[in-house]
């Protein structure tokens, strides 16, 4: 059975490291590449992160792309400063030198080359902004017929959004990041005819990171992969931290966790709402994971990481 060809797209948060770790470690994936977008992260790091990674994990083959697109609101410094943490965590240093091939063209040059030759349509696993995807499309509209699916962390259908409105002056609270970073980009591609699946907040909001599961993945330490995950993990026990990215890329290995409901949406990019991903009828069409058996997903990222 041929092997499902993946795109990786994420934008260095604690959590994008993770799920392309989850996504490294699937017997029927063929990663094609991984592109960094600048977002929830510093490029620099996250670029570099994310090459120790593939080293780490034995996939220095895979090239890692820093894409040079730039969103409309920034994320707060205290989220992209991660970017430096993982980059300089001891697991990732054993090596002066880094293995893993980071490509001379940008990220969004890149994301056009290997669809263009890619054998066969490629899914995108975004955990970021939609914004190297839309900037793709634009430089190149005919790669459109290759990219099979979109699977994406993003958006809040039916509960708030994680923007929060004391600190984003003119918010209603009603945007998710990922959207919220580059609105313009995302309503661009809502206006493609790529299936889009979505893991949105609804459901990232009851999967939550806990101490129980941040302890069991340590006590797998004898596995570097694990131990990585572990430590990435202990660093967002203090805050309000859940399965966002990893939730969501899990889905290409067990669609059978999930169910999907399809809506009719649209992406607001202007006003008090602006990055809110509204039900509206008559709207994109699009497929939202609106519920997964958490104990099998729990049990699987366990399993996974624990190889």
């Amino acid at each position: 059975m041929s092997k499902q060809l993946v795109l990786m797209d994420h934008d260095g948060g604690i959590d994008d490291y993770l799920a392309t770790m989850l996504l490294i470690t699937m017997d029927h994936i063929q990663p094609l590449g991984v592109v960094v977008t600048p977002a929830d992260c510093y490029a620099t790091p996250a670029v570099s992160a994310t090459r120790k990674i593939l080293d780490l994990m034995g996939s220095s083959h895979i090239p890692v792309a820093e894409s040079t697109v730039r969103g409309i609101n920034p994320f707060p410094r205290l989220y992209r400063r991660d970017s430096f943490i993982v980059d300089h965590l001891p697991i990732l240093n054993q090596s002066e030198t880094i293995r893993t091939p980071l490509v001379a063209e940008p990220g969004q040059d890149f994301m056009v080359r290997v669809l263009r030759e890619a054998s066969s349509p490629v899914t995108l696993m975004v955990t970021g902004p939609l914004t190297t995807v839309a900037t793709a499309l634009d430089k190149a509209p005919e790669i459109e017929a290759k990219i099979q699916r979109i699977v994406w962390m993003g958006g809040a259908l039916n509960v708030s959004g994680n923007v929060e409105k004391s600190l984003e002056a003119g918010q209603d609270g009603s945007a998710e990041w990922n959207v919220y970073w580059d609105p313009i980009s995302a309503a661009r591609v809502w206006q493609t005819q790529i299936e889009i699946i979505m893991c949105p907040l609804d459901l990232t909001n009851t999967v939550p990171v806990t101490s129980e599961i941040v302890y069991k993945i340590g006590r797998q330490r004898h596995y570097p992969i694990s131990d990585l995950a572990g430590q990435c993990y202990a660093l967002a026990i203090p805050q309000d931290y859940y399965f966002w990215d990893v939730l969501a890329t899990t889905y290409l290995a067990h669609p059978e966790f999930y169910q999907l409901h399809e809506w009719e949406t649209k992406i607001i990019t202007t006003g008090l709402s602006q990055g809110r991903t509204q039900i509206v009828s008559g709207g994109r069409k699009i497929y939202a994971m609106v519920m997964v058996d958490k104990e099998r997903f729990y049990a699987y990222i366990l399993q996974q990481w624990g190889r």
